[in-house]
């Protein structure tokens, strides 16, 4: 009885796909941030502005959560894909930040190709965020999910390998400690948007 007065949907969808632009334009800064690194400060603040509005989105989208009645997907899932998705963006301005305060002048090859995975990613995320109001599109998404997942294995190797090169290359530990830090950070990127694409994954098979 209660119900029919109660706000149903809520725009959660809308939510979920303004968080996801957020996510990809923090990764091309991020990407941009490290083939720029002349003007790291100027990335990293653009980085950090980016996070906090995502953040926003993500307060606003858990308080919408407890404002409604009816919501279009479980609540629990609402609030896990939110939460994921926020996670990427911390990560992103984790990356601007280490390599600032480590006062990291220089990064590999190796580095940006991880930045350019994480971009690819979160443009994958994006897509998938953007189809999910529809469960007819249930197909198209599981496909995306197993790309995200295709592209987070690839960091994985490139990761790997850049790990191999430092150890071996690099003949200062400073140095090879703050590139570790950095290419940890950036593979960890990837997990997360895996991740969200494993949220994704879950709420269409549950609901397809």
């Amino acid at each position: 009885m209660f119900g029919r007065f109660m706000p149903k949907e809520g725009r959660f969808f809308d939510k979920f796909n303004e968080h996801a632009t957020l996510m990809v334009a923090c990764a091309q800064e991020l990407n941009a941030f490290l083939r720029d690194m002349g003007n790291r400060e100027a990335h990293a603040r653009n980085v950090s502005d980016l996070e906090k509005k995502a953040d926003k989105i993500t307060h606003d989208t858990i308080s919408l959560l407890h404002q409604t009645f009816v919501t279009p997907l479980d609540r629990d899932d609402i609030h896990k894909l939110i939460s994921a998705m926020d996670d990427v963006l911390d990560l992103m301005e984790d990356v601007a930040e280490c390599v600032v305060l480590y006062d990291v002048r220089e990064v590999s090859d190796s580095a940006r190709k991880l930045a350019e995975i994480c971009v690819s990613c979160t443009e994958k995320v994006k897509v998938a965020v953007g189809l999910l109001s529809n469960m007819d599109n249930a197909q198209a998404i599981l496909k995306i999910c197993n790309e995200i997942d295709a592209l987070e294995s690839e960091a994985d190797r490139v990761m790997r390998s850049a790990m191999s090169k430092l150890f071996r290359d690099e003949p200062d530990t400073r140095e090879l400690i703050r590139l570790k830090a950095v290419y940890e950070l950036l593979e960890t990127i990837t997990d997360r948007c895996e991740d969200t694409a494993n949220v994704i994954e879950g709420i269409v098979l549950e609901n397809s």
